[in-house]
This record gives C-alpha cells, sequence and structure tokens, in this order.
C-alpha cells in the first residue's frame, strides 16, 4: 500500500493556496480520508528583503496557485481533493474523469528540499536498518544499510559496500530512495 503512496499537484485558485489546504485538511479528517490522503503542502520559501535599510524576511510562494498533495489515488480521494472549494482541478490531468499522473520522485525532492523538507518521514516511513538506494551525489545507485539517522538534520549514516568493505558515508534524507 506504501508504494502508491504519490505527490499530485492541485491547481486552486491565485491566492487561495492557504485556504485551499485548510478546507482540504478539514475534509480530510471529516471524512476519514487520512489513510488515503497524508500531507497538505503549500510550497514556499524565505526571501530576504531590504527595504528603506530594513531587513524583512518573508515568506514567498514557489507556484502560485498550486498546492501539492500526498495521496494513494483512488477515486475517494481524487474525489475529496477534486470537490474541495477553491481547487479547479489536478495537474497532468487531462480532464474528463482522467487520473492525474504523479510528480516524478526528483521532482518532489527538489521541492521539498527548498522548503528544508523531505518525501519520505523520519522515524514513520524510513528507520535504522533499512535498505536504501542513494539517488544523488557521488555515491550515486549505490544501496546501503541505514546506521543512524540525524532527525533535527535531516541527515543520515548508511553503511554502503565500497571496495568490498562496508563504509559509513553521510547523505541528506533527499539524496536516497527506500527500496
Amino acid at each position: 500500500m506504501e508504494e502508491s503512496k504519490q505527490w499530485y499537484v492541485v491547481n486552486t485558485y491565485s491566492g487561495h493556496e492557504n485556504k485551499v489546504k485548510e478546507k482540504l485538511e478539514m475534509r480530510i479528517n471529516s471524512m476519514n480520508m487520512q489513510d488515503n490522503i497524508f500531507r497538505v503542502i503549500v510550497p514556499e520559501q524565505k526571501e530576504v528583503e531590504v527595504k528603506e535599510g530594513v531587513t524583512k524576511e518573508k515568506l514567498k510562494k514557489m507556484f502560485p496557485g498550486y498546492v501539492l498533495v500526498e495521496m494513494i489515488m483512488s477515486d475517494e480521494a481524487w474525489y475529496v481533493v477534486r470537490n474541495t472549494p477553491g481547487v479547479t482541478g489536478f495537474i497532468g490531468s487531462s480532464g474528463r474523469g482522467a487520473k492525474p499522473i504523479p510528480l516524478l520522485p526528483g521532482e518532489i525532492d527538489r521541492i521539498l528540499g527548498n522548503m528544508g523538507m523531505s518525501r519520505l518521514e523520519l522515524g514513520n516511513e524510513i528507520t535504522e536498518g533499512e535498505k536504501v538506494r542513494i539517488i544523488e551525489g557521488p555515491f550515486k545507485s549505490m544501496v546501503g544499510k541505514i546506521e543512524t539517522i540525524d532527525t533535527e538534520n535531516q541527515q543520515l549514516k548508511v553503511l554502503i559496500d565500497l571496495f568490498g568493505q562496508e563504509t559509513p558515508v553521510e547523505v541528506n534524507l533527499s539524496q536516497v530512495q527506500k527500496i
């Protein structure tokens, strides 16, 4: 069941992203969809602005008019999201009742990485002793076992086989894929 949990892009009225997120989260709870719809995120990143010598930090929407939804695509989940007030549709759907195409792991990793988040949830989805594949960096495509997890910094120490010897390497959570 976990394998079918994927990220989808939902189109909203511009400026209504946070309202849609709020309404969708309320609908998920009231319609008992917690096992099908997991996270709803408005992609934002911090931007430093200097105005008249005063430095201000503010959140800027990365994709105005869009919300990211992590869900298992089913008729019920699709219906709940699609019929949330403020939602105009899914990206990657031809319309006419066709199910949308999910984001690729690399795409969602980049977006969530810019927000300081990860596609995988430490402790829930990924635990010590589990096998992972490294998907980027100098050890790309190598498989290893998680030795330690640094939740605060979103870092993992993964034991990989390097020249016949088990070697620990430090990687970001966004650089691994669960096997």
